[in-house]
């Protein structure tokens, strides 16, 4: 879980190219600030790395004045590529009995130091523009509905953010998850 110097430089860089080049999602926040935080969290930034190794894209989406913590989202247009083909959690793959996925979203958002986004995240996230118009991305499931086996995802179609449900263990090639990072 740690980072060479080389590839701290590198992630610093991309995400402030990304910070500069939307400007839209962080309105009012300033990079120097957002980078002091991060060389301060090298835990943070080994996660924002493996956000941007499976094509997640992240950057900052809002700051916390509470926790003072600054809020990353994976923003790519699609569901992050290396992310995909994935059941829901460590249950759901325990439970298929064969074509088992590698892995599931809520193991690999652990492995990440990263938490998936909730619903109500996920509809946030859409106010910055159109994402998963032809993919779709597991969200945090509430316990009553992963206690009866289900799972829920959403997607963009039709100009319209959709919460769809499905069995838990269910995994597709265009569907993947969200997560996002606080720092």
């Amino acid at each position: 879980m740690k980072l060479s110097p080389e590839q701290r430089e590198e992630i610093l860089k991309t995400l402030k190219t990304r910070f500069d080049k939307h400007m839209n999602r962080h309105k009012g926040l300033e990079w120097d600030k957002v980078q002091s935080k991060l060389e301060a969290n090298t835990d943070k930034l080994w996660s924002l790395n493996k956000m941007e190794e499976t094509g997640g894209e992240p950057d900052v989406v809002g700051y916390d004045s509470k926790t003072d913590e600054y809020i990353f989202y994976d923003c790519s247009a699609e569901s992050p590529k290396g992310r995909r083909s994935l059941c829901y959690d460590h249950d759901a793959l325990e439970s298929r009995k064969e074509h088992k996925p590698e892995n599931s979203a809520t193991a690999m958002a652990t492995d990440m130091g990263i938490d998936l986004l909730t619903e109500e995240q996920y509809r946030e996230l859409q106010k910055f523009g159109n994402f998963d118009t032809k993919t779709s991305s597991w969200v945090a499931t509430p316990a009553d509905i992963r206690k009866l086996g289900g799972a829920v995802f959403c997607d963009r179609r039709y100009n319209t953010v959709f919460l769809y449900h499905n069995g838990a263990e269910s995994y597709y090639a265009a569907r993947g998850f969200r997560g996002l990072l606080r720092v």
